[in-house]
C-alpha cells in the first residue's frame, strides 16, 4: 500500500470501513425454479390409501381391450397402426398381421393429390409419415376444412368398408408416405384367409356396426327416454351401464435423503438457517420434478393420457389463431385454460401480429397472461421443445387445452394430506434419518401425487407446432 497517500487521505476509506459493517445477504438463489402454474391452477383431489378410481360408464369402444389384448411386440410395424382402426383393432393381433402382404406403399409430393371426392373408396391409407389434408366441397362449391392427417391416422375407413363413394378431397401438404389396401388386395386378404381369421373380421366389422348403432358418439350405451306429448304410450327400458373394471391411479413419489453436517448448523446457522435453506431447495427441486411428472410421465402423464379424437395438427406447422380455436372446439365444455412452452407462446403471438388481431392481456395473481377466446395461455417449460426442456431456437412442440376439476370431470391432481410427519405442503414428509458417525444428519423427503384425466373430452393437445418461425424472412 502506498503509505503516502494513505497520509494524504482526508476521512477513513470505504474498504477499511467495510470491516466494521454487517452485510445484507440474501437467500440462496436458484434459477430452475419455475412458477409451475400448472401445481397451481389444477384441483387437487385428496385420496384414502393411496389409490383414485375412476368409475366410468362403460365404453363400448374400448371392449377390444379385454378380449384381445394388443401389445406392440406382437404387430409388424406395417400393421401396428391397423390395430387402431375399426373394425380391425376388435381382432387378434396375429389376425392383424397376416394382412401386412397386401400392403402398398405409396409416396406423394407436398401439393399431390392422394384421392377426390366423388369416387368410389377403394382405397383404405394409412399416413405413415407426413401431413395430409382432408376437404370437402360445400353446397356453393367452397372448400370446407375437415382435418389434418398426419403418422398413424387414417383416411375414409366408412366408404372401404360399405363400398361407397368418397365424400371427401385428400391432399398432400408435405412429402408424404402413407401404407394403402385396395379393394382387390383386401378381398384377395379375405379369401385367402383361413377361417379363424375371416370368422373374426367378420365379427369385428358386426361388432363395430353393433357399437355404432347402440351407443353414443362417447361410445356409451344410449339411455333410452320418451319425449312426446301427454297420453298412454310404452315407456322405454334402460339402464346405465357401469364400467367393470375402472382405472385406479396409484400415487406416484418423488423422493430423496438430504444430508447436512450438524457442525453447519452449530456454527453458520445466523442470520440464515442453514437446515431451512437446504430444504426449501430440496423442495423446490422435487416440485419441478413433479410438475414435469404430471406431464410426461409414461403411465399418467397429460401427454400420455390424450385420446386420439382430442389431438389436431396445424396445417401450416405454427400455432395460428384457426389451429387454437379447433382445439378450444374440442374442449369446449368449460375450457380452463391453454398450457404451453413460452416459446409456443410467443409463436402465437407472432401469428396474432401478424393477422392484426392481438390477444387480449388479463391478470391471474398478480401475473400477466395473454388469452385467445378468454382462456389463458399457462406458460410451462416442462412441455418439451425437440425433446429439450430449455431451446431458444427452432423446433416442434405441443400446447394443450384443459377442462379442470372433479365436478366438471376434468383434469385433477391427486395427493394424500395428513401423511405422517407432513411438512410444509400436503403429502409431502420429512423424516429424520439420523446421524452418522461424522455427525451428518439425514432427512427422508418423499412428495406423493399424482394426476388424473376423468373424461377423454376433458383435455386435447394441438401437435407438433414448431416455434422457430418468423414472418420477416418471408
Amino acid at each position: 500500500m502506498d503509505i503516502k497517500s494513505d497520509l494524504s487521505s482526508y476521512s477513513l476509506q470505504p474498504r477499511a470501513a467495510r470491516n466494521l459493517s454487517n452485510s445484507t445477504k440474501s437467500k440462496p438463489i436458484m434459477e430452475s425454479i419455475t412458477p409451475r402454474w400448472l401445481l397451481n391452477f389444477l384441483p387437487w383431489i385428496s385420496v384414502e390409501a393411496g389409490i383414485y378410481r375412476v368409475n366410468k360408464r362403460k365404453n363400448y369402444n374400448l371392449l377390444s381391450t379385454s378380449n384381445y389384448p394388443k401389445p406392440n411386440e406382437v404387430l409388424t410395424d406395417d400393421t401396428r397402426q391397423l390395430s387402431d382402426i375399426p373394425p380391425f383393432k376388435y381382432m387378434h393381433p396375429e389376425a392383424i398381421n397376416t394382412i401386412t402382404p397386401h400392403l402398398t406403399k405409396e409416396q406423394f409430393d407436398a401439393g399431390t393429390t392422394v384421392t377426390k371426392a366423388g369416387i368410389e373408396g377403394d382405397k383404405l391409407y394409412i399416413v405413415t409419415k407426413g401431413k395430409i389434408e382432408v376437404t370437402t366441397t360445400g353446397p356453393r362449391g367452397e372448400v370446407i376444412n375437415i382435418g389434418i392427417l398426419a403418422d398413424g391416422d387414417f383416411s375414409d375407413m366408412d366408404a372401404f368398408i360399405q363400398k361407397s363413394n368418397r365424400l371427401v378431397n385428400i391432399t398432400a401438404i408435405t412429402p408424404s408416405i402413407l401404407y394403402s389396401i385396395n379393394r382387390d388386395a383386401f378381398e384377395n386378404w379375405l379369401a385367402s384367409s383361413p377361417k379363424d381369421v375371416l370368422d373374426q373380421f367378420n365379427h369385428a366389422n358386426d361388432l363395430w356396426d353393433q357399437t355404432r348403432m347402440e351407443s353414443n358418439e362417447s361410445g356409451e350405451r344410449s339411455i333410452n327416454v320418451y319425449s312426446g306429448s301427454l297420453g298412454e304410450t310404452d315407456i322405454p327400458l334402460t339402464y346405465p351401464d357401469y364400467d367393470e373394471t375402472p382405472k385406479e391411479y396409484v400415487l406416484n413419489i418423488v423422493q430423496t435423503i438430504l444430508r447436512i453436517n450438524s457442525q453447519i448448523t452449530d456454527i453458520f446457522n445466523q442470520p440464515i438457517n442453514q437446515l431451512e435453506e437446504q430444504m426449501r431447495l430440496t423442495v423446490e427441486a422435487m416440485l419441478e420434478r413433479q410438475e414435469w411428472e404430471i406431464i410426461n410421465n409414461k403411465e399418467f402423464g397429460l401427454l400420455n393420457s390424450i385420446s386420439p379424437k382430442m389431438s389436431i395438427r396445424s396445417k401450416n406447422s405454427v400455432p395460428t389463431p384457426d389451429a387454437l380455436d379447433e382445439l378450444l372446439i374440442r374442449v369446449w365444455k368449460k375450457p380452463a385454460f391453454f398450457l404451453a412452452h413460452p416459446q409456443a407462446i410467443a409463436a402465437f403471438g407472432r401469428e396474432c401480429t401478424r393477422r392484426g388481431v392481438p390477444p387480449v392481456a388479463i391478470n391471474i395473481d398478480g401475473s400477466p397472461f395473454i388469452t385467445w377466446r378468454g382462456v389463458p395461455l399457462v406458460p410451462c417449460d416442462k412441455l418439451l421443445i425437440n425433446g429439450k426442456k430449455n431451446s431458444y431456437s427452432c423446433g416442434t412442440t405441443n400446447i394443450l387445452l384443459l377442462r379442470v376439476g372433479e365436478e366438471e370431470q376434468g383434469v385433477i391432481g391427486l395427493h394424500q394430506p395428513g401423511i405422517p410427519d407432513e411438512k410444509y405442503m400436503p403429502s409431502l414428509s420429512v423424516k429424520n434419518g439420523g446421524i452418522d458417525v461424522n455427525g451428518i444428519t439425514s432427512y427422508i423427503l418423499r412428495l406423493y401425487y399424482s394426476a388424473a384425466v376423468l373424461a377423454e373430452d376433458a383435455l386435447g393437445v394441438l401437435q407438433d407446432v414448431e416455434v422457430g418461425y418468423y414472418h420477416d424472412y418471408e
